[in-house]
């Protein structure tokens, strides 16, 4: 027999009214009793109908993912946060996949009034989109952006304390001679890591003059080493933008007959999966990805559902993470 609301109520022992509140996510229904309609909907595996749901809302129930790429296990994870939070509001995710975010949203379905409102993650070429949304007065957050919009609500990490920290623990081991390979300059996070890198060296009396080019690659970590190699000088320690561009190093670094940490302590950035399973263990700097998921859905959430007009930027704390891939100089 199939279950109906009825029987979520009796369940529940809350009213009909009360469980509808809680399913079309009403912002009248005390935490408790939210809590309470639930667990009896998930012990009695009860499936609202969509449709009728959404009709009830005046809401399509969807909300739009522009990313521009899935070839990274920190994007990944922030997707999987992002569509289990969705999930529990009653959402559905719809994702647009492409390395330009404008072109991604004039093409799908975000361009047809089809979804509640629109996250978009780690954008590129950001402005154009924002003007669009903002035209079409659909809700958005802007997740991990390349400019601070002060009228625009968005989430990032603070970027320069974790450059800062992962050379000043560098710097701590006693090395003296330290490289950094940055990202494109054209995303706010390869600047702000750049920066805490060169503002850790000053402050220790250290040249921060040591940059070189990458792209968050696997291949411009290993030219970098290249080029060091071809030239004949080496750091003794290498700060990488993100992970990938630290695996290309240790893997150049392994291919020329020298190991790390033995010859060279590395830091990474962004604490990708396979951060801990490559030997050595990568130190690297974690950002947190379940937090930056969960500030863009309630965020995104509180705006369609008229909850807050005011536009807000929420900068989280990376954490060093402290591996195998680091130790002092000899």
């Amino acid at each position: 027999m199939k279950v109906s609301i009825f029987d979520v109520a009796k369940k529940s022992g809350l009213s009909v009214v009360t469980v509808s509140r809680v399913i079309n996510q009403a912002g009248t229904v005390r935490e408790k009793n939210r809590q309470k309609v639930l667990q009896a909907m998930k012990e009695l595996d009860y499936r609202p109908n969509a449709a009728a749901r959404s009709l009830a809302r005046g809401k399509t129930g969807i909300i739009g993912l522009a990313i521009t790429t899935l070839h990274d296990s920190f994007m990944d994870a922030v997707v999987k946060e992002i569509n289990e939070r969705l999930t529990a509001r009653g959402y559905f995710l719809a994702l647009a996949i492409s390395p330009e975010v404008f072109s991604s949203f004039e093409q799908s379905l975000f361009q047809e009034d089809r979804v509640d409102g629109v996250i978009l993650l780690s954008p590129v070429h950001e402005d154009s989109v924002v003007m669009e949304l903002k035209k079409k007065k659909l809700p958005f957050i802007l997740l991990d952006n390349q400019h601070v919009h002060a009228s625009v609500s968005s989430v990032l990490v603070d970027n320069f304390k974790g450059g800062y920290e992962a050379t000043k623990h560098l710097i701590e081991l006693g090395h003296t001679e330290i490289a950094h390979i940055r990202g494109r300059n054209l995303f706010l996070s390869s600047i702000e890591r750049e920066r805490g890198f060169v503002m850790a060296m000053q402050e220790a009396g250290l040249d921060p003059s040591w940059i070189e080019e990458g792209d968050f690659s696997i291949t411009s970590g290993y030219q970098a080493v290249s080029r060091w190699m071809q030239a004949g000088r080496r750091p003794s320690a290498v700060f990488a933008a993100d992970d990938l561009t630290a695996f290309g190093v240790i893997d150049a670094y392994k291919n020329h007959g020298f190991q790390v940490p033995r010859d060279l302590s590395i830091v990474g950035f962004d604490d990708q999966i396979y951060s801990s399973e490559f030997r050595p263990m990568l130190t690297t700097v974690r950002q947190p990805a379940e937090q930056m998921g969960k500030h863009a859905v309630e965020m995104l959430l509180k705006r369609i559902d008229g909850e807050t007009k005011r536009n807000a930027t929420v900068v989280l704390e990376p954490e060093l993470i402290i591996r195998e891939s680091t130790r002092s100089k000899e």
